[in-house]
């Protein structure tokens, strides 16, 4: 896809970019994070921080690659730009594993939601199941009809699912008991390790802050539309983020919080009875959906962007009729459900917290890389790089750095464990794609 379209045949600008961001950031995390995080107890404010702080460093970092690097792709265009076609493949495998791992993890926290607004689906496990693999595929069809058509839809579903979250994070002060603060820490770790494992929980939230770097090509004048857009949305989302954990640990019990397969709406029961939970739930319901949109757009645009330079199969790189990734869309989504599948018997708390655990590790291997790709790239076209300049990219790619691999310890040993596990899974596959490019190129000659 050409990055240097005309305007008139890109479809995202300003506003759909930020709803991108915001979009895919503000969706599942926040409306069942506070479940996961009761274990830790008010210390868990403190991963928030944090995370906040990380996010917006690699939201600039990111910012930045946009300006440098103009192709679809995001993390794997600036990986292969920086440090070659084999570390881009594998950036590229592991943020697309991050992509459709994801999508299994939000149409799970949606039908955790839906079961709220409608108790029969909450008590079958296999109306839950239908309803988060109705909403994968209903997405996928939008999405292969066009991304001009996903980006309205984003911006509609960012608008809508801020109402309730502004509501709690500012008037739900009110209802906040201090006594819900007298354990700092109920983990039973010590204060450094739970920060640590909050802030890898919370990481989830941040996903999707470089959604605007992705489709490039679909962007109006990308060099400056994703970098204003990644940085106003990671500002956008911590505030609210913050605010509203803070006032859902104040307002329930802890062990009322962590049992909760819908914390707000639950929180907002308390605060303003039964229409206060019904509203927070259609609220989560829309801020889930709209992340599974913004997810599934960037699930067929970053393969591909990789087919596009023959890193992933070709079949990846083909477009439908209308245009879009149609092959990469259905594909990767097929994996979503199968995930769906394998995990849903945990029930919709512990299909969550491992599935989000598992696209959190394979998100921090294409951010650690992607921190020091600008000072890689730099370097490459630019020896004159040195002083100030030198300085300034060097200690920004740095915090960067330090960030992720720091997040990555939080994630735990057995989800590195298995999230290297699939990262090494893919090294078979680039030998074949490499394989199959030698054996076209020669019979080319």
């Amino acid at each position: 896809m050409d990055a240097h379209a005309s305007p008139s045949r890109k479809g995202l600008g300003l506003i759909a970019c930020t709803a991108l961001v915001v979009g895919n950031m503000v969706g599942s995390g926040i409306f069942l994070l506070p479940a996961s995080l009761a274990f830790f107890g008010p210390i868990a404010l403190g991963g928030w921080l944090l995370t906040s702080l990380g996010a917006l460093v690699l939201a600039i970092i990111f910012g930045r690659l946009a300006q440098l690097v103009r192709k679809t792709g995001g993390p794997y265009a600036y990986t292969e730009a920086g440090y070659g076609e084999f570390a881009g493949f594998l950036i590229a495998w592991g943020y697309w594993i991050t992509l459709w791992t994801g999508n299994a993890a939000v149409a799970v926290a949606l039908a955790g939601y839906v079961g709220f607004l409608f108790p029969q689906i909450g008590a079958s496990s296999s109306y839950s199941l239908l309803v988060a693999l109705v909403a994968i595929w209903l997405l996928t069809l939008v999405n292969v009809r066009g991304v001009k058509e996903a980006g309205a839809v984003q911006v509609l579903t960012t608008v809508l699912k801020l109402v309730p979250l502004l509501l709690i994070g500012v008037c739900g002060w009110w209802w906040v008991d201090g006594a819900n603060y007298a354990t700092l820490n109920r983990s039973g770790q010590s204060d450094l390790a739970a920060i640590s494992a909050a802030a890898a929980v919370t990481l989830w939230a941040y996903l999707g802050l470089e959604s605007a770097t992705v489709p490039a090509g679909e962007v109006i004048e990308p060099e400056k539309t994703i970098p204003r857009a990644t940085i106003f949305g990671v500002l956008l989302a911590a505030l609210v983020y913050m605010a509203v954990s803070a006032v859902a640990i104040g307002v329930l019990p802890a062990e009322q919080l962590a049992a909760s397969s819908a914390p707000l709406a639950d929180v907002a029961r308390h605060m303003w009875g039964d229409m206060g939970g019904m509203l927070v739930a259609v609220g989560a319901v829309i801020a889930t959906f709209g992340t599974l949109n913004g997810f599934t757009l960037l699930t067929g645009q970053v393969p591909y962007g990789a087919a596009q330079d023959r890193v992933f199969p070709p079949s990846m790189g083909r477009l439908s009729r209308f245009g879009t990734p149609a092959n990469a869309l259905v594909f990767s989504n097929l994996l979503a459900t199968i995930l769906v599948l394998m995990n849903f018997s945990h029930g919709l708390v512990g299909a969550f917290n491992t599935i989000v655990l598992l696209a959190v590790m394979a998100s921090l291997v294409p951010y650690a890389f992607c921190a020091l790709a600008e000072l890689m790239i730099r370097l490459k076209g630019d020896t004159q790089l040195r002083g100030a300049e030198l300085f300034k990219v060097s200690l920004l790619g740095g915090l960067g750095f330090i960030y992720s691999v720091w997040a990555i310890y939080g994630a735990g040993a057995e989800t590195v464990y298995l999230g290297m596990l699939l990262l090494l899974a893919g090294i078979p596959v680039h030998v074949w794609i490499k394989w199959r490019n030698v054996c076209a190129d020669r019979a080319q000659q």
